[in-house]
């Protein structure tokens, strides 16, 4: 039994695949599915099974792209209601891969048609966990209520997340390989391991959800503090209901014009040194310069799934990249055109003066976007306001405009993107990004 961990940073998610006897399952795959292809051809083994552990609300599947490119066929839980040709991956089901057994167990709490796959040869065990385990943590219960195929409350999920934990892996050995479908940074949970795997027995001695506690107690904790939920969530579960489009035809539809201008909402992806020095009146930065940013979380928070909007890059070499970090979330049917811009008729950004605001903070109002737990557990200025960036765009006319406004984050990232929120939507004020000088004020 070979498996290949695949990372995508950016969404802090993982994918699988296993080879056994030349035959190859894909788990949870994300939108390209291109790497699986190369892996399968490096390894003279063909995809037969693609497994779905849900229908999952961070990122598009390419489950469908690789059934029709492979003839391989999709398992998934009965309970998915899924609207593509599949079979039923359940309790008892299994998959024959090679000398390799895939069984399901149905695992709900994360959704209600969550699944883990377990994989056993000889005496080596694997569990898929999808979104149920997670190194540290399990999957937050709340993501259901307002998407997916069959709706369920927080509490409901949570109690059968009790269940899950109490009973559904108790016959499995503690040596038993757990991988999970995310690591830390993703908002599908709240407090997961840096670790891309554990061992079910070490998940039984250090996650706190294996811990001796009453159901309410683990209920109570489950809920608590749970992030946001970003916009796009839902979309993407009902997109994975469906079977996303094929990747290349979907993003090869996207037109691109140089050196141009654009109205309606417009997502600047430049550097935020770039942005300050001149955009296009009304735009949002929210950067892509870096490949481990986390531009398709704010992309889908700041941007609803009902709206249009034109892309700003730096240049058209920037364009296929940035095509392809709009589509992990299904944002490609969403994309207008992406474009560069001229030097003429920007607007510019102003600088802020550091020290005056040392010197003099209560001539500004602050502005905190970070998110709500996060400004429970510390406040960098006793005075600030709290507006976290996911609903910015709702609550900019409740900010006070009498005074030059400044937004902080906790880095300098969320707040390139906040400031050009507020300057966008307060005709006549001025206002200020904080940025990374922010950590002179921890």
């Amino acid at each position: 039994m070979q498996i290949k961990q695949f990372e995508y940073k950016p969404l802090s998610h993982y994918s699988y695949t296993i080879i056994s006897e030349g035959k190859m399952a894909v788990i949870d795959p994300e939108r390209n599915p291109q790497q699986y292809y190369e892996h399968a051809e490096k390894n003279n083994a063909k995809i037969v099974a693609v497994i779905e552990t849900h229908p999952h609300a961070d990122f598009v599947s390419s489950h469908l792209e690789i059934q029709k490119k492979t003839g391989a066929t999709i398992y998934n839980s009965e309970k998915l209601g899924a609207d593509y040709k599949h079979q039923f991956f359940d309790n008892e089901n299994e998959i024959s891969l090679g000398e390799t057994t895939l069984k399901a167990i149905n695992t709900p709490g994360h959704s209600p048609d969550s699944i883990t796959v377990v994989a056993t040869k000889g005496k080596e065990t694997v569990l898929f966990t999808g979104d149920t385990l997670f190194i540290g943590d399990v999957g937050r219960p709340d993501l259901r209520e307002k998407a997916g195929n069959m709706k369920s409350k927080r509490e409901e999920l949570a109690e059968m997340m009790y269940k899950t934990v109490t009973t559904k892996f108790s016959h499995l050995p503690d040596n038993s390989i757990v991988y999970p479908a995310h690591g830390a940074g993703s908002l599908c949970g709240k407090s997961m391991s840096d670790a891309n795997k554990s061992t079910l027995g070490d998940e039984r001695k250090n996650n706190w959800a294996f811990q001796k506690q009453s159901k309410e107690e683990f209920i109570d904790t489950l809920l608590d503090g749970q992030p946001f939920i970003p916009s796009y969530f839902g979309f993407n579960v009902d997109i994975n209901k469906i079977g996303a489009d094929n990747l290349k035809p979907s993003i090869a539809k996207i037109p691109f014009f140089a050196n141009t201008t654009a109205k309606g909402l417009i997502v600047d992806v430049r550097d935020e040194k770039a942005f300050k020095k001149g955009h296009l009146k009304g735009s949002f930065n929210i950067q892509a310069v870096s490949e481990d940013s986390k531009f398709e979380t704010w992309l889908g928070s700041v941007i609803e799934p009902k709206e249009n909007f034109t892309i700003v890059v730096e240049s058209k070499k920037d364009k296929d990249v940035i095509l392809q970090r709009v589509a992990k979330i299904g944002y490609e049917s969403l994309l207008k055109q992406i474009i560069t811009i001229s030097d003429e008729n920007l607007e510019t950004s102003p600088k802020l003066d550091v020290q005056d605001f040392k010197s003099n903070p209560n001539n500004y109002t602050i502005v905190d976007i970070r998110n709500k737990s996060e400004v429970e557990k510390a406040s960098f200025f006793k005075d600030a306001l709290s507006h976290p960036l996911n609903d910015l765009r709702n609550t900019v006319e409740k900010i006070p405009t009498d005074k030059p406004i400044i937004v902080h984050c906790a880095g300098g990232y969320r707040s390139a993107t906040g400031s050009s929120i507020l300057q966008s939507k307060l005709k006549n004020i001025i206002v200020y990004d904080l940025s990374d000088a922010v950590e002179d004020f921890k």
